[in-house]
């Protein structure tokens, strides 16, 4: 029998590798999830043949995971397939102008080339200061625990020799004169809930890990990577307790109790994936004055953006239109970011990402047909009281026609199933702060030491994993939270 019983909160891509960590080294873990399936936004839903990832689509940095599944003595390679991408991306203008976005140097330096004659020499200007960035702040980092200011000092001269402090989209716009080319070199931000114009440029570290490891897609779509992971957990003894929320929680350093609808039980600590302001504000709050405390000073913090999610389903494939991913710019890029981040009102232009999987894996649709979603970053609902129930309608048939005039024909005839999204749903299925979709942004002044810590410093016992915590979002940044977690528990439990 084990000496040590945890309980994770939240069983998103986060939760579930701490929990598969903390089990791996001999922690009796049980795993605690509101919903009915495990996955957090890295949910899935399926209708009429068309298999849907609702979060994550964008596989970066394989050995992260190959690490948690070697944590659990298996290989990666034994329960998934990634697929690599080529080209990694697509990125479109309105005028028609395209640029696809590869690791292959020849072809890379083709496509700057053609979009912007005689920038070659600053494209690769950035991806030396992206390679410098990566090796500071994600190989020294990522796996750091910065529970003391101590160990935030010792990186401050790094990061000022870097200078950190100023924005991806500042780090483009030093190396590169065209604005196209600076828009495809900052717009990587905001796959993890960042404004390029003020996400620190230790995220310019995003261009070199694709451009040296690819971009991958998980054959089955991402929800495999969650499915295989849930299984490895309950399959090495870890508990995993669907449709079970966790409605109040009371901790010492010897003890915690959490409070379930099936009743109240004892653990030696939690470890909480769940949204940092759920954790101290409504699941710890209720008995804890400093965590009330943590959870009023978050409500000051800079939040990541909103997310429009359309999800659809065609009985036309469009292999022939699309790219696995495509970015579809559109006529604003600075003005309407800032609309996005500051303003108060939902901006009437978008810019859009789309995913086609069935580029890559046909079988996540029926036979001759496609499976696509299409994302539009909005305000959160701390910036605007969008009614998004009235609202939904109009602003997912505004993306299908924009989809349709720019990249697919007719694409409205051929739709057979289609189911939106809102930053309400974030809010409300998944505990989400004011319906963000990528829990604190990603500033200088929210980062490392200065972001909720992972083993919390008002709460004993506590421990924080997924990205509301160190490193940050992103299937690298939450599965490398779970590493510095379970390390913590690993050293407090004295294993």
């Amino acid at each position: 029998m084990a000496e040590h019983r945890a309980a994770v909160i939240g069983s998103g891509l986060g939760g579930l590798a701490a929990a598969l960590r903390l089990q791996a080294m001999g922690v009796q873990t049980t795993l605690f999830e509101a919903r009915h399936q495990p996955g957090g936004r890295a949910g899935r839903f399926e209708e009429a043949g068309h298999c849907f990832d609702m979060g994550p689509t964008i596989v970066t940095e394989p050995g992260c995971l190959r690490d948690l599944y070697a944590s659990a003595g298996t290989r990666l390679e034994d329960h998934i397939e990634l697929l690599p991408l080529e080209p990694f991306y697509r990125l479109l203008w309105e005028d028609g102008t395209h640029f696809d976005a590869t690791g292959d140097s020849t072809r890379l330096h083709a496509e700057v080339e053609r979009i912007a004659p005689g920038e070659v020499a600053g494209l690769e200007a950035f991806a030396r200061y992206s390679e410098a960035v990566y090796r500071e702040g994600y190989e020294r980092l990522a796996r750091t625990s910065f529970g003391r200011l101590s160990s935030m000092l010792r990186v401050l001269p790094q990061l000022f020799g870097l200078r950190a402090w100023r924005s991806v989209y500042g780090v483009a716009a030093s190396h590169v004169r065209s604005e196209r080319l600076r828009q495809a070199l900052s717009f990587h931000p905001l796959f993890v809930g960042g404004d390029p114009f003020a996400t620190s440029a230790v995220y310019a570290l995003i261009h070199h890990l694709e451009r040296t490891g690819g971009v991958h897609f998980v054959r089955g779509g991402t929800y495999e990577l969650v499915r295989t992971l849930a299984q490895l957990f309950k399959g090495s003894g870890g508990e995993l307790r669907l449709g079970t929320p966790v409605q109040a929680a009371r901790g010492t350093r010897k003890s915690h109790e959490l409070v379930t609808p099936k009743g109240s039980e004892r653990f030696d600590c939690v470890v909480s994936n769940a949204d940092v302001m759920t954790t101290y504000g409504t699941l710890y709050g209720v008995h804890h004055r400093r965590a009330r405390l943590g959870a009023a000073r978050l409500r000051h913090a800079r939040w990541s953006m909103g997310l429009f999610v359309l999800y659809f389903g065609t009985t036309r494939s469009y292999s022939e239109c699309v790219q696995h991913h495509t970015i579809l710019f559109g006529q604003r890029y600075r003005e309407l970011i800032h609309e996005i981040f500051h303003g108060r009102e939902v901006p009437a232009d978008f810019s859009l990402y789309l995913h086609a999987p069935t580029v890559t894996d046909p079988s996540l649709a029926p036979p001759g047909g496609g499976t696509f979603y299409v994302l539009s970053p909005v305000p959160n609902l701390e910036r605007t009281r969008a009614d998004w129930a009235e609202r939904g309608e109009r602003y997912a048939e505004a993306l299908l026609e924009a989809l349709e005039q720019r990249l697919m024909p007719d694409l409205r005839r051929y739709i057979s199933v289609r189911r939106w999204v809102t930053p309400e749903y974030f809010r409300d299925e998944l505990g989400a702060w004011q319906g963000n979709g990528f829990s604190l942004a990603p500033v200088l002044w929210q980062s490392a030491w200065l972001r909720p810590h992972n083993r919390s410093s008002l709460i004993p016992g506590l421990y924080l994993t997924g990205a509301g915590t160190h490193p940050g979002a992103g299937i690298p940044g939450v599965v490398n939270a779970a590493r510095v977690t379970a390390d913590l528990v690993r050293e407090d439990l004295g294993l």
